[in-house]
This record gives structure tokens, C-alpha cells and sequence, in this order.
């Protein structure tokens, strides 16, 4: 009967077992079958042996088989981009450390094509010996290219929108300001009129109205060219790709007359395969109003000269109009440069209108770019025009 009892115990003892089991590979299956129709991939780091596993997920998002790709750190951390390694191996160590309680990190990693995705990499240590130290940590990558490239979007959209609401409020003042002169001037000159009692003085006063009429209507047509640009800021015509040394030679071929009458000397330095994506109308007009800028400056006790060079960095490309001309005095006019109707070279000077600068900056802030001044009154100057490069997702 002892026996007996026994052998029963056992028999539901070993079922039970197996039930476990069942349900433990029932539970790993569930668990393999959703990972492997996820779109995450799975990482597996055994920090004794130095070891790491990467899911067939793991390896499809950057574009390589499974068998492409060998267990070991240095293959995921070798492909990540050179801007993001340093907080990636920050957050990891702090994570490593106890000061994150979970490992979470953005970066960019290059595929197999060349071309870079946006991973996010979460993981925890799931094993830590007697001294703290981890000894397994388990992880998962996930696909966010798509994310990164709508909230790139929003976040440009967004300061388009604040520097262009930026903009319209200096522009609604510079309006009433200008308007409300011109409208004064009208009002005391017909006061001035209607108390006139000579036909003489009645005429001159009607030569002082053309003349206030004549600087109205530039003023208009000012104010009109100006509205135009900022209405022209739709990202598709700023996608045309431009060679910035062939625009610059038809801008310089364009001015050689004006050039060769004051025996002004133009050099373009552009390096003849640096591009731009941008719009054509814009950018041949930004170079026109500064090197005729230049022209329009130049010293007249010194053979005169333009130059005009790129620079390059990891993100932008510069593009520099310098001159050895009459120059500006920055310590008096920095906060000044580049606003409307304002001058810097004497008011006798019947081309200075003050409004180039101003549509050049416009035209510039309107193809998403920078523009600069460096100045030394008597010495010359350099304008930086500064845009961005295409960037690598």
C-alpha cells in the first residue's frame, strides 16, 4: 500500500514537472513568436565573456544577414556615428555604474549600404554578482528613422515659423514708422499750403509734395520686394542643387563692366564641385547685391580686389565675399548692419538707398541660411554666407 502510494505521488510529482516544462517553453515560445514578428531586435550581453548576441531582427534593421554579423561588441559600436558615440558610451556606463536605473540611448548607426538609421537602444541588467558588478544585460533595438525625420521636420517648421513671426513684427514697425513719416510730411505741407499767401511760396510747397510723393512710392515698391521675398519661403524652391562656382562666374561675368570701370580685380576661389540645394533666383541675387557691394565700396587710393572662397565644416558650407575696400565701422554700426533705410558711408552718397543689406539677409534667412559681417573701416570687408548640408539618416 506504502508502495503504492508512493508510486502515485511520484506520477503526479513528474507531471507536474512536465506541465512546467510545457509551460515554460509554451511561454518562450509565445515570447520567441512575438520578438521575431516585432519590428525590435533583441541584444544579449554576457559581460564575463565579453560576448554579445544580436537578433536576426537585430541585424535586418541595418541591413545584414544573420550570419553577416559575429557576437561581439565591437560590431554594433564600430558602425554608430562618430556625433553620437560619446553619450552612447555615456549612458551606457552610467547605466553599468547604478546611476541609470535602465540604459536608454538614441543614436545613429551605419547600415550595410552606407547610409545611417536612427536606433533606439534600451536595456537593463538582469544579473550582478556579489560586488555589484554586472554580469548579464538584456536589451532591444528599434527602428526610429521615420520619428527622428518627423520631429526634424516639426522642429524646423516651428522655427520657420517663429523667425518668420520674428520677422513680420520688425516688419510691421518698419512699415508704420516709414508710412506714418511720409503721411506727417503730406499733412504739415498742406498746412503749410492752405496758409500760403503767395503763389510762389504755394509752388514750392506743391515741389516739396512731388518730392515726398516720389519717396513714397519708393518706399512702396521698397516694402513691396521685400513682402515678396518673405512670402517665397515654401521648402520646394529651395531644392534645385546649384554649382556655387558656375553661379559665381556668371555674377562676376555679369558686373565686368561696372568692375572693369573702377579696375576693381574679382578671383573666385570656390573649389568647381562644391553644391548647394537651393533656390537659383535667390542665391544669384545674394551674389550680385554683394559683390556689387563690393564694387560699389571699393577704396579709391589702392588697386582694389574681391575674393570669393567656401569653407567647409562637419555641417555647413560657408561661402566668403571679401574685399579690401572702405569698410564699415563696427564699434558704431554692429546693431545697425543689417536693418532698413540705415547707411554706413556718409549721406552724401546718392547710391546708398539702405535697403540692400536688408533684402540680401532676407533672401538669405529665406533659403534657411546665415549671413555675417566682418568689417575694419579703411581695411575691407567679408561677408559669410553660411549654409547647411544635407544630412545622412
Amino acid at each position: 500500500m506504502k508502495r503504492l502510494v508512493n508510486k502515485l505521488s511520484y506520477t503526479k510529482t513528474k507531471k507536474q514537472d512536465t506541465s512546467l516544462e510545457n509551460n515554460k517553453h509554451l511561454d518562450e515560445l509565445k515570447w520567441k513568436f512575438a520578438l521575431e514578428n516585432s519590428n525590435v531586435g533583441l541584444w544579449d550581453w554576457n559581460a564575463s565573456t565579453n560576448e554579445v548576441f544580436y537578433s536576426k531582427k537585430s541585424k535586418q534593421l541595418i541591413g545584414y544577414k544573420d550570419s553577416e554579423i559575429k557576437n561581439s561588441e565591437i560590431q554594433w559600436d564600430k558602425r554608430i556615428h562618430p556625433e553620437d558615440r560619446d553619450a552612447y558610451f555615456k549612458d551606457f556606463k552610467a547605466h553599468l555604474n547604478g546611476g541609470l536605473e535602465h540604459y536608454k540611448n538614441e543614436h545613429r548607426i551605419r547600415c550595410k549600404d552606407g547610409t545611417y538609421k536612427w536606433i533606439l537602444d534600451r536595456g537593463k541588467v538582469v544579473v550582478r554578482d556579489d560586488y555589484n558588478k554586472p554580469l548579464r544585460i538584456i536589451g532591444t533595438h528599434a527602428d526610429i528613422t521615420q520619428r527622428k525625420k518627423t520631429e526634424e521636420l516639426l522642429n524646423k517648421n516651428l522655427e520657420l515659423i517663429t523667425n518668420q513671426n520674428k520677422r513680420l513684427h520688425n516688419f510691421t514697425h518698419i512699415v508704420s514708422h516709414n508710412l506714418k513719416t511720409h503721411i506727417g510730411n503730406f499733412k504739415n505741407i498742406l498746412e503749410f499750403y492752405e496758409d500760403a499767401t503767395s503763389e510762389n511760396e504755394k509752388e514750392e510747397l506743391v515741389n516739396h509734395l512731388k518730392t515726398i510723393s516720389d519717396a513714397l512710392t519708393s518706399t512702396i515698391v521698397d516694402l513691396n520686394d521685400i513682402i515678396s521675398i518673405k512670402s517665397k519661403t515654401n521648402i520646394n524652391q529651395i531644392n534645385e542643387q546649384i554649382n556655387i562656382h558656375s553661379c559665381a562666374n556668371k555674377i562676376i561675368k555679369s558686373l565686368e563692366l561696372e568692375s572693369q570701370q573702377k579696375g576693381i580685380s574679382i578671383h573666385n576661389a570656390i573649389r568647381e564641385a562644391d553644391l548647394l540645394k537651393t533656390n537659383v533666383s535667390y542665391f544669384e541675387s545674394i551674389l550680385h547685391n554683394l559683390i556689387s557691394n563690393g564694387i560699389k565700396y571699393s577704396h579709391p587710393d589702392r588697386k582694389s580686389k574681391i575674393i570669393l572662397q567656401t569653407l567647409h565644416t562637419n555641417k555647413d558650407i560657408k561661402i566668403l565675399i571679401s574685399d579690401n575696400g572702405i569698410g564699415i565701422d563696427l564699434e558704431k554700426y554692429k546693431d545697425q548692419l543689417f536693418e532698413i533705410y540705415q547707411t554706413f558711408h556718409g549721406t552724401n552718397r546718392e547710391d546708398s538707398r539702405g535697403i540692400g543689406l536688408y533684402i540680401t539677409k532676407t533672401q538669405v534667412e529665406a533659403l534657411d541660411g546665415q549671413i555675417e559681417l566682418t568689417s575694419k573701416l579703411n581695411e575691407g570687408s567679408t561677408f559669410t554666407l553660411t549654409f547647411k548640408k544635407q544630412k545622412a539618416f
